[in-house]
């Protein structure tokens, strides 16, 4: 049976017969839809990636500031990456050598945030908290979650908001994606190097 199927399949004529039927078919299909025809989904971009190997070694993180991509390794072997968005112009985040100096899974920001009136509704979206309130607003600490700390004057990096992978947006903290920031904050620790370069 199956070498008549060949047979059948590979006979030019047939294949135009079939060639037919499938377009007849598929315009039948179309024409029994209940909607307008969707749009093809879009491509996803990839933000992150983690192959730990749980192998032998210390965690170190290093940050590239122009490709915004931080890489982590275990005893210099890659164990994951993902697109990050530090210090807009103005705010830049500074290259260095760094330590992890202190790991908060809930922390909000003491120096930036929003004010959102009685609704709910963003008045400014980049306040501080000294910024004056009109009534019924109030302002809103910027939560950063998995907070790890790098310096004393308050950069650090957590869970947030990267608009366009590649590009800076922060006030100077290196934000992550949200699904990969819980797994390193799992493996880094308090002393974890994190080396930051151009």
């Amino acid at each position: 049976m199956p070498s008549e199927t060949y047979a059948v399949v590979m006979n030019p004529k047939s294949k135009r017969i079939l060639a037919f039927a499938a377009a007849t078919g598929a315009i039948l299909l179309a024409s029994c839809s209940t909607g307008p025809p969707r749009p093809p989904a879009k491509a996803e971009r990839i933000m992150y990636q983690w192959h730990d190997d749980g192998g032998p070694g210390e965690v170190s993180i290093s940050i590239s500031l122009g490709e915004q991509i931080a890489t982590v390794m275990r005893g210099g072997r890659e164990i994951g990456w993902c697109f990050v968005a530090t210090g807009k112009e103005g705010r830049a985040t500074r290259p260095g050598s760094y330590n992890i100096t202190e790991k908060i899974v809930d922390k909000h920001s003491n120096r930036y945030g929003w004010i959102e009136n009685e609704y709910g509704e963003v008045t400014d979206d980049d306040a501080s908290p000294g910024d004056a309130l009109q009534p019924g607003e109030r302002y809103m600490p910027a939560p950063m979650p998995y907070w790890m700390r790098l310096t004393s004057y308050g950069i650090g990096m957590h869970v947030g908001n990267i608009p366009q992978p590649g590009a800076p947006a922060s006030h100077g903290c290196i934000r992550m994606p949200k699904e990969f920031v819980p797994t390193m904050f799992d493996k880094v620790k308090v002393g974890t190097p994190v080396k930051i370069t151009y």
